[in-house]
């Protein structure tokens, strides 16, 4: 029966260095070949639109007042009114 060939540390090591160096790097080109798709803008009803801007319009008001207090509350009381929770978590989520 053949002797096994006897590697060093030194070699286990250094291909271990290199083979994790290949990974990071094919992940690297993948990541920057594969970028998603831009969504579309979903369209917005009149409704929570007027709303929408009705809210920064207020956001700059207390701006310009420069009133640090941290919170900034709205309130809608308007029966039947169309739910805009999503339009205006998707239009202001991009500022974060």
């Amino acid at each position: 029966m053949p002797k096994p060939i006897r590697t060093s540390r030194r070699t286990w090591i250094a291909g271990w260095v290199l083979l994790c160096a290949l990974g990071i790097a094919a992940t690297a080109g993948l990541n920057a070949t594969s970028a998603p798709d831009p969504r579309p803008p979903k369209p917005v009803s009149p409704e929570c639109a007027q709303y929408i801007a009705d809210i920064e319009t207020k956001l700059a008001k207390a701006e310009q007042q420069d009133t640090d207090d941290g919170v900034l509350a709205f309130s809608r009381s308007k029966v039947g009114a169309d739910d805009c929770s999503d339009e205006i978590h998707d239009h202001f989520a991009g500022d974060r």
